[in-house]
């Protein structure tokens, strides 16, 4: 397991996050997992053993108990909370109050008690906000961070789910005020979906912020279960379709996976979570689980070293359709490279 630094940080974490939204599995996050407290402690366990030293969690997935069953997790198997790395997010609606979603003082100074209570832990390693929130100015989300970063019940703070400019944005309230700032960015990406290529990352490895990775197999349409002719009668895709995907193009990139994978004898999985640690720009992939099994099949995706002509194969079937302004900074950059 490799350690990469998160951000422009002196911390350490691993390759491959343990995600958690399988854990528990009540209101809409059923259609993700399920899993009871004994199979959380049994993936916790072998992820710990791998080398996986990162786990992302929300305080919105299975409405806490995702939470609560990861704090009991660490618990149960007597794990030293120094050597964790724990991640979790605030702005999703929890309740039915007006005030209780956003990223309002009120709501995020709140939240945060809430989910050091069902974590069973004193501090948070990286609080992340879990989206953008149009009603709530920048200035008071990160001065309320910034207070929490402030008090040391939060290491670092991250975001998610933003578009370039809110980035920039905030880290520029940041610098004006002297307030934390973000040290990472946790976004959809995989090889069915490079979108974050036009704006996202070339502004993260600008700015020196890390990358978590979540849906890297794209909400299962590359678990390796699906193909042009084959598609399961259970499983995520079919009880909840999501992130949004060109179908066809997914097809045509997992007939380029299959055929390496089976030179390689690995999964599809693997060839899509590998390709992912080959990026320049990640950080940490987020995997999640539903068994032993797929934990298993996931890990193995550090062993596989993708060669150039591999890589090259990946790339021309995967690749984004050329888009203004990108053709033409590409263009007109030629003789400044």
């Amino acid at each position: 397991m490799k350690y990469n630094l998160l951000g422009n940080t002196g911390l350490k974490v691993s390759e491959l996050c343990l995600g958690t939204m399988t854990f528990g599995g009540k209101g809409i996050w059923t259609a993700i997992g399920t899993l009871p407290q004994d199979e959380v402690d049994a993936l916790v366990r072998r992820s710990i053993e791998a080398g996986i030293n990162f786990i992302d969690t929300a305080n919105v997935y299975s409405e806490g108990v995702s939470e609560q069953m990861t704090g009991t997790a660490i618990r149960n198997l007597g794990l030293h909370r120094e050597d964790l790395i724990l991640a979790t997010k605030v702005r999703g609606k929890v309740g039915e109050g007006p005030n209780q979603i956003g990223l309002t003082r009120k709501h995020i100074l709140h939240q945060v008690e809430e989910s050091l209570r069902r974590l069973q832990t004193d501090y948070i390693d990286l609080y992340q906000i879990h989206g953008f929130d149009a009603l709530t100015p920048l200035e008071e989300t990160l001065s309320a961070l910034d207070t929490l970063v402030t008090s040391g019940k939060v290491r670092y703070i991250g975001c998610s789910n933003l578009a370039a400019w809110h980035i920039m944005k905030a880290r520029g309230i940041s610098t004006l005020h002297d307030y934390a700032k973000f040290v990472s960015l946790q976004a959809y990406y995989t090889i069915a979906g490079r979108d974050i290529e036009r704006e996202i990352v070339p502004l993260l490895l600008d700015q020196k912020m890390g990358l978590m990775v979540w849906s890297p197999l794209a909400g299962g349409l590359l678990s390796g279960k699906y193909t042009r002719h084959t598609s399961p009668e259970e499983g995520r895709r079919v009880n909840f379709d999501f992130p949004p995907v060109n179908r066809e193009k997914v097809y045509d990139i997992v007939d380029v996976m299959a055929e390496i994978g089976k030179i390689r004898g690995v999964s599809v999985a693997q060839v899509a979570l590998a390709w992912l640690l080959h990026q320049p720009v990640v950080t940490t992939v987020i995997i999640g689980a539903k068994s032993p099994q797929q934990l298993e099949d996931n890990l193995k995706a550090i062993e596989l070293k993708l060669d150039a002509a591999e890589l090259e194969k990946l790339d021309a079937v995967s690749k984004l359709a050329p888009e203004y302004p990108g053709w033409m900074l590409e263009w007109q950059g030629r003789d400044r490279k």
